[in-house]
């Protein structure tokens, strides 16, 4: 990926992997626009660097994405990356989940984490394609491959942002657009909730890495557990999942 003089934008950049993503582009010359729900913590962050542009939208309501799209490239028409970031994690026994009233709780994880990034994607892609060099970025998870059965959307929607990261490669491979999957492990952020995630892998530490991946010219990048998982066979795959799922049953 070209790392420099590029036009970003990264939903769900105030905080976790995507303000670890932002502070790094901006320090190597890139102009970051990012999003998010909490207008309090965007300040947050440009606060931290002046020059980083904020703007408050809710990814998981339609009309929103397209006034976000209609905006940046209104604003910012040199805008030529797009980092699908955002997301949600939900755990929770199926056999408790009232999805008959409840189901706008469920329906939100997927519209955050399959919907915005499809949509942003569809919408970037043909206005990506008339530049000189432009990227998408799409983050799945090292749980697309080997799902946590106590996440069992949030498993299925970052399978599923891995699928559509695949067709869409293929579909833009003659076009100036590059491609990249990135593919998390557990990482020490609040995704899922607060303190969840405090035994994983540091965010600097995996942002760094990724960031030299990056460099390298890397189009799937996986990092610790889920650069494995990326490639195990399907009996290594059942035996992950089963494995997983017998040691975290009993904290939901």
């Amino acid at each position: 990926m070209k790392l420099t003089g590029n036009t970003i934008f990264i939903t769900g950049g105030a905080f976790g992997i995507g303000f670890a993503f932002a502070e790094r582009f901006l320090k190597l010359g890139n102009k970051v626009i990012v999003c998010g729900r909490n207008m309090e913590k965007l300040q947050k962050a440009k606060a931290q660097y002046p020059e980083l542009i904020v703007r408050e939208c809710d990814i998981t309501n339609e009309s929103a994405r397209i006034e976000m799209f209609d905006w940046l490239i209104s604003e910012h028409p040199d805008i030529n990356v797009l980092v699908n970031n955002a997301g949600i994690q939900q755990r929770y026994k199926i056999l408790k989940a009232n999805a008959k009233e409840d189901w706008s709780y469920y329906k939100k994880e997927i519209d955050a984490n399959i919907e915005a990034p499809f949509h942003f994607s569809m919408l970037f892609a043909p206005y990506f394609a008339t530049k000189e060099y432009a990227a998408i970025l799409n983050l799945s998870s090292g749980l697309a491959f080997t799902p946590m059965a106590i996440a069992p959307i949030y498993s299925a929607t970052k399978a599923a942002v891995h699928s559509f990261t695949m067709s869409l490669r293929h579909q833009l491979e003659n076009t100036s657009v590059e491609v990249i999957e990135i593919a998390p492990p557990a990482v020490n952020t609040d995704l899922g909730g607060v303190g969840l995630h405090s035994f994983a892998t540091p965010v600097d530490e995996f942002a760094d890495a990724i960031f030299k991946r990056l460099e390298e010219g890397k189009i799937e990048i996986g990092y610790a557990r889920a650069e494995k998982a990326m490639r195990m066979n399907r009996d290594e795959i059942d035996e992950s999942v089963k494995t997983m799922y017998a040691n975290l049953k009993d904290t939901i």
